[in-house]
């Protein structure tokens, strides 16, 4: 009989999982309505340049230029960018559970995300995600962004745990399906009910 490896370290995704996207479509949408831009134009402009920003190598000031302030506005980039970061909302059940989850069994707890830089660090400080992850393989630090698969090598490398040993909760069918071929037992994130009971069967429980 085969042996089954005890999961050793949980992988997760931040926007979706663990809070609120940080700069999803629902979002532009809304800045658009409250600021009164053209949705179509932004959307355009942001798909140009979501990936080198995302990649950290452009910062949220010159991303900004390029998608909203390429012309005159009748508000300031801080009133923007502050919009932007106060729609961050944190998923208390599933930040709950992963602390329990990495008490109980000792896991290591790494998160896979594709963030720029300056969002990815204000919501690590204000949802005190440093209090119980382990390391930020955020796409603004290495500069590789998922749906890339060296992203999920990179994580395995810096926790220094075997691949059987791991659990990735993801909210994208796309990003499942790519840690599912490199061998990760993955969960594909919709509710946190429903993310608990996927949970149980790699023997991972926590008492409600």
């Amino acid at each position: 009989m085969e042996k089954v490896e005890p999961i050793k370290a949980l992988f997760l995704d931040i926007g979706g999982v663990l809070l609120t996207d940080g700069w999803g479509h629902q979002f532009r949408e809304l800045d658009a309505a409250v600021f009164n831009l053209d949705l179509d134009e932004i959307n355009d402009r942001h798909k140009l340049t979501i990936e080198t920003y995302e990649m950290g190598k452009l910062t949220l000031e010159e991303y900004m230029n390029l998608v909203v302030f390429y012309q005159e506005r009748t508000f300031s980039q801080a009133e923007f960018q502050k919009f932007i970061f106060e729609q961050s909302k944190p998923y208390l059940e599933m930040i709950g559970l992963i602390r329990k989850l990495k008490v109980k069994y000792g896991l290591k707890i790494v998160v896979v995300s594709n963030e720029g830089r300056e969002l990815n660090e204000y919501r690590i400080r204000k949802f005190k995600l440093d209090g119980f992850v382990d390391s930020f393989i955020s796409s603004c630090f290495v500069h590789v962004r998922k749906p890339d698969a060296d992203i999920f090598q990179l994580a395995l490398d810096i926790a220094q745990v075997p691949v059987r040993s791991v659990v990735y909760i993801e909210d994208n069918p796309m990003f499942v399906r790519i840690a599912e071929g490199l061998g990760i037992k993955s969960i594909l994130h919709t509710d946190y009910k429903s993310t608990c009971a996927k949970l149980a069967l790699f023997g991972l429980e926590v008492a409600e």
